[in-house]
């Protein structure tokens, strides 16, 4: 028996061992065809159905000596007129200085000849346009600080320095690193604490870094067909920690239930992979769909997102069923390393499987007795949360709320004493004639427009049939006012003038890109629904339940929206966020946080509802379910929700706005999510539907695979921990386990 035994658990030992190759080896190849045919993203975003866009795509063909990168480089005299001998020279020699950069195309000395047009009215201040080779997303970053150390030149004289555009304001790359560390410091704690031993805590981390590796070689070997935006990568890697750390986690804590219930690690591990194993394949399905939505909002980088995270979801699957198990049985003792100080592992045990006398079962319980109290209390506080949302603005913060002394910040600031708010806002506006009293015809009815102080001479092309001219708006970037001007020069100009202007630059992308994300939105939030709706009625074959989770967690993501409204927009409490003045919501932004967040929040309706369903055909008693299912869950479910909130609410220290906001959003939906919806509403409203969370037509269960998430095919899974001896060891004999 003994040797049959030592003969069974080296062949299993063996196959683990197999499938840690397997892995090591994909990840070697993926590795080496990222590196030889990857492509790093890009950080420019095309909208091509964008009137901005096509019309910059012929100006760079109508205007090669102008395409390119622009930046603006400020100069302020705080002493006098920029026309003091010693501060003109200044000036001079900085100019002289970007010139001779490599990549720099051309940039123009504002104290020349042409400096009237280039000279605030108190000649304090000036700007000079810097145009660069490349596009603006594609200048090296060691370009851009070169450009701005030569400020320095100036700034020895005494003037203010300050360098500002596009290329300038695009966020970094490197702005989420100290979130980054943040999060897996606490995703590290708090796994410790929650797995109970730090050698299991670690499995998790593993499964997690190895989705992100194969999440960021996806993403370059996808550069190489198409264009892939940075923000692609940074939400792969986001979105792959998550779900690594989710799933592994949720079927390492399954496994050890197993083994305190009394299990054999063999038997352990295939109670784990077809209970939470099953509940995490589906659990990925729906995330992958949710993101799949974001081909509807119909800009390609949209789409290439969609991909990209979808596939990275996939992984963190894959891993988390055949990866972690290999990596369980090969563990062996030193899952049982290192265990969190102060933590008894009976206790722990128990109420990890719902004990009576654990929190979790206590507070389910006491929900359950109350539903309807339970059920109002949690509704009136998502809607009041969700108020503020019915005033969101959209648009793209400018540089004004950048952190004190950072370049651009500078630059806005300068500008803005000197010439306006609007010169931050240049707006390129085409002519499409020949004839030059039409032009100038153009010229006269831009200048009399509501909004615009002043317009520049036209500049024309080679053949004299398309000319442009710079018009400076009252209002800056990111107000309500640039916007509709952009629309009126659009729709108001063939009346005006007798001929189509087309506007282009910065702003009036941005002013596109935002429309163009919030007219799908409400066309990408009903599909993501949809699908949802599919997809978990297929699962747990319960249509009431399907529309209660999509509805609560669509209700969860409102609220999450009405309070980054409240804090940014309205400026309530903004101190806690670090941000000194009100502004607008970054418009990708409720895109991004009902993408994400839809997915997580499905993530832990899948795992709560997997664990209900296995209870419900246990003992077929609702609220007995519901009670065993959420307190059998909550320490997985409470866990993950707090390795996220630590994560997302580290990117609140970052100096990027957009970064800022996105961290706070997702952070404050995470905490709702965790806390109203999970521990509240699902509990409260499942108890109210009684019977009926159960109830499917006939004709739509005959029509539905039948999809066994909760391992009712098999042996029961542990339930009843209640007995475990104190000595019970979840480490104990684990070479034993198999991975089947």
């Amino acid at each position: 028996m003994d040797v049959a035994h030592d003969a069974g658990s080296t062949r299993r030992r063996a196959r683990s061992l197999g499938v840690v190759a397997g892995w090591l080896m994909t990840a070697a190849l993926v590795g080496i065809g990222s590196i030889a045919w990857g492509r790093s993203p890009s950080e420019a975003i095309r909208v091509p159905s964008a009137p901005s866009q096509q019309l910059l795509d012929t100006l760079e063909r109508e205007f090669p000596d102008q395409a390119g990168g622009r930046v603006t480089a400020v100069f302020s005299n705080p002493n006098g007129a920029l026309s003091d001998p010693t501060a003109r020279q200044a000036v001079h020699e900085t100019v002289r200085a970007i010139a001779a950069l490599p990549g720099v195309r051309s940039v123009l000395d504002p104290t020349g000849p042409a400096a009237a047009l280039f000279t605030s009215s108190d000649g304090t201040t000036a700007w000079a346009p810097v145009v660069y080779r490349q596009g603006a997303f594609e200048i090296p970053r060691t370009s851009l600080d070169d450009l701005v150390r030569t400020g320095r030149i100036a700034e020895r004289a005494g003037l203010q320095v300050g360098f500002g555009g596009q290329p300038i304001e695009r966020p970094d790359p490197t702005a989420t690193h100290t979130g980054e560390i943040i999060g897996l410091v606490v995703a590290l704690v708090v796994l410790w604490a929650a797995l109970r031993t730090l050698g299991a805590a670690l499995l998790p981390l593993v499964v997690a870094g190895t989705t992100v590796g194969f999440g960021f070689a996806i993403t370059r070997l996808v550069g190489s067909i198409t264009d892939v935006n940075v923000a692609t990568q940074s939400l792969c890697s986001m979105v792959g920690l998550a779900v690594g750390i989710d799933y592994s986690m949720l079927i390492v804590s399954r496994f050890q239930a197993g083994l305190a219930a009394g299990l054999d690690p063999h038997t352990a591990l295939r109670v784990t992979r077809r209970t939470a194993g099953r509940a995490t394949a589906f659990a990925g399905a729906t995330v992958g769909v949710s993101r799949l939505g974001l081909v509807i909002i119909a800009i390609p980088a949209m789409a290439v997102l969609a991909g990209t995270v979808s596939l990275t979801v996939l992984i963190a699957v894959a891993a988390s069923v055949t990866l972690l198990p290999a990596l369980l049985v090969l563990a062996g003792p030193v899952l049982d390393a290192a265990p969190f100080p102060g933590r008894r592992r009976r206790s722990v045990a128990r109420s990890a499987s719902g004990s009576p006398r654990a929190p979790s079962t206590r507070w389910a319980a006491a929900v359950c007795r109350h539903p309807v109290v339970a059920t109002g209390a949690g509704i009136v506080t998502l809607a009041l949360l969700a108020v503020p949302t019915a005033s969101l603005h959209t648009a793209f913060p400018d540089a004004h709320h950048r952190p004190v002394g950072d370049t651009a910040r500078t630059a806005f600031d300068l500008m803005t004493d000197a010439f306006g708010v609007g010169a931050n806002a240049p707006l390129i506006v085409a002519i499409p004639s020949a004839d030059p009293t039409r032009v100038a015809d153009a010229q006269r009815w831009l200048a009399r427009l509501d909004g615009v102080i002043a317009v520049s001479p036209a500049l024309t092309n080679r053949s004299g049939d398309l000319h442009l001219v710079q018009v400076q708006p009252v209002d800056g970037p990111e107000a309500i006012g640039t916007a509709d001007l952009v629309r009126r020069i659009r729709s108001e100009s063939t009346r005006g003038v007798g001929t189509p202007l087309e506007v282009t630059g910065a702003t009036a992308f941005y002013v596109d890109l935002d429309e163009a994300l919030r007219g799908r939105l409400g066309w990408f939030i009903a599909t993501v629904l949809v699908l949802s709706l599919v997809v978990l009625t297929a699962v747990f074959r319960a249509p009431l339940v399907a529309v209660k989770a999509a509805l609560l967690n669509a209700a969860g993501i409102a609220a999450s929206y009405g309070v980054v409204v409240a804090v940014f927009q309205w400026g309530w409490l903004r101190q806690l966020v670090g941000i000194e003045a009100p502004l607008p919501v970054a418009s990708p932004l409720p895109v991004m946080l009902f993408a994400v967040l839809f997915g997580l929040s499905m993530d832990y309706e899948v795992f709560i509802l997997s664990r209900v369903r296995e209870a419900w055909d246990r003992t077929h008693d609702n609220t007995r379910a519901v009670i065993d299912g959420l307190a059998g869950s909550a320490r997985v479910v409470t866990a993950a929700a707090t390795i996220m909130f630590g994560v997302f609410a580290g990117f609140t220290t970052a100096d990027v706005i957009e970064i800022k906001m996105v961290g706070f959003g997702l952070a404050v939906a995470v905490l709702l999510d965790a806390t109203v919806i999970r521990q509240v509403l699902v509990p409260a409203t499942m108890t109210l539907l009684g019977r009926r969370n159960w109830w499917i037509p006939r004709w739509l269960d005959r029509a539905l695979p039948h999809l066994d998430i909760d391992g009712s095919d098999g042996p029961p899974p542990p339930s009843d921990v209640g007995a475990l001896d104190a000595s019970a060891n979840p480490a104990r004999d684990l070479a034993d386990a198999t991975v089947v």
